[in-house]
């Protein structure tokens, strides 16, 4: 399967079957990752969409192997415009960063340059238009780094704090997990 097969695969409606099925074939079938990682910027949302929820899938269910491709991965964060992307893309970032990733995920974290991401992520949550969900995924992410970046701590207090004055419950109940587990 190369990049417009695969754009062919995902241009229609597809379910969490179709995503898993596909996401091992790509993985079975040694699907360039970056390939994958073009399509999620794809002009057609829908297609955006479906490319990053294969991405996530792909990617975090075999971190190991996809590691060469990590920075790049998080290179293109900046460009990623669509809301279902985003979520995507805020989720892996939530994955990679947290205490219970691979060792070996850890390790190439650390190496890389996360300040970009960080930036990003917080533009997200800062953006009226920006849906909930990534919210929710990219303030988890912030928290994750907030030892390697101590700053993150008290611009993600006062960013949850605001989002919590006329929040939705998700954004409420986020929110209040994460300022108890900052303190």
């Amino acid at each position: 399967m190369d990049k417009t097969e695969l754009i062919k695969q995902i241009s229609s409606n597809i379910g969490k079957v179709k995503v898993l099925g596909l996401s091992k074939i790509l993985h079975e079938r040694n699907f360039d990752l970056r390939d994958l990682i073009a399509v999620t910027f794809h002009n057609n949302k829908d297609v955006a969409f479906r490319a990053t929820w294969l991405l996530e899938n792909v990617f975090l269910d075999n971190p190991e192997v996809y590691l060469p491709e990590l920075e790049f991965l998080l290179s293109g964060i900046t460009k990623v415009k669509h809301p279902g992307p985003q979520r995507h893309y805020a989720k892996i970032i939530m994955h990679i960063t947290d205490s219970s990733a691979p060792q070996i995920i850890k390790d190439k974290v650390q190496q890389l340059n996360m300040e970009p991401a960080v930036e990003q992520l917080f533009e997200w949550m800062i953006e009226p238009k920006v849906k909930i969900a990534v919210k929710a995924f990219a303030a988890e992410a912030l928290f994750n780094m907030k030892d390697r970046y101590p700053w993150i701590k008290d611009e993600l207090a006062q960013q949850l704090q605001f989002l919590m004055r006329d929040g939705t419950a998700a954004i409420q109940s986020k929110g209040r997990k994460i300022l108890h587990q900052l303190q």
